[in-house]
């Protein structure tokens, strides 16, 4: 298992992100509990769905395993879906906090 083809990128993302709000955008998405909540939320929803799709037993989505870390956790989900899906989530919130930030300046 290289992870190469997934779990990279998807690591690559979370520090993608990371850096953009902390180095470029600085909107404090970061210290707002109500962004902690959102995850939480977006986790909580993501397991059942995710561990639905990606169970070994009967998988709908299947991942290549060299292009994986091997980790899964809980009910077979691939670690790097959390990885990706924070990255997706917070990029969309970090452009929303961005885009109401600017209307309010105004």
């Amino acid at each position: 298992m290289t992870g190469l083809g997934y779990t990279v990128p998807a690591v690559l993302a979370v520090i993608a992100v990371c850096v953009w709000e902390l180095a470029y955008l600085r909107t404090g998405l970061f210290r707002k509990p109500a962004y902690w909540i959102a995850m939480v939320i977006v986790i909580g929803f993501q397991i059942p769905v995710d561990g639905w799709l990606t169970k070994l037993s009967a998988p709908i989505v299947q991942y290549a395993p060299e292009h994986t870390s091997g980790l899964r956790f809980p009910w077979d989900i691939p670690v790097e879906d959390f990885l990706f899906g924070f990255a997706l989530v917070t990029a969309v919130l970090l452009l929303w906090e961005r885009r109401t930030g600017r209307q309010e300046d105004s």
